[in-house]
């Protein structure tokens, strides 16, 4: 199975420990959503905007994981994405985003460069 990411689980972020096991099959940016800064992480919801990604091939163990990260307070559920990669989970936020920082330029590397 395969999981796009766009946050602090891409390379060299804060959670990137957790696609340790994963195997990497490229950077990939996703069309009609938007990104939003939760602080510590981001959020994505469907909208009109862009979002930068990287694209894992991970066994079910992981996505357990990660579905136990992210799912369990109900914050963000999973939907399946066509990637050039096939079929991807990614996980999308849950809650209002009224008052967040929209990341306009959709990537969450960048996130400092936005103002």
């Amino acid at each position: 199975m395969r999981i796009i990411v766009y946050g602090s689980l891409r390379r060299n972020q804060g959670n990137s420990h957790w696609m340790t096991n994963g195997q990497w099959l490229g950077d990939h940016v996703i069309s009609g959503y938007e990104l939003y800064d939760l602080g510590h992480y981001p959020a994505v919801i469907p909208g009109v905007g862009t979002v930068y990604c990287e694209v894992y091939r991970i066994d079910s163990s992981t996505l357990a994981e990660l579905d136990a990260l992210r799912t369990k307070s109900g914050e963000y559920k999973r939907a399946l994405i066509n990637t050039p990669y096939g079929g991807a989970w990614m996980y999308v936020y849950q809650r209002p985003v009224a008052g967040l920082r929209q990341l306009k330029g959709g990537d969450w590397l960048k996130r400092a460069d936005e103002p």
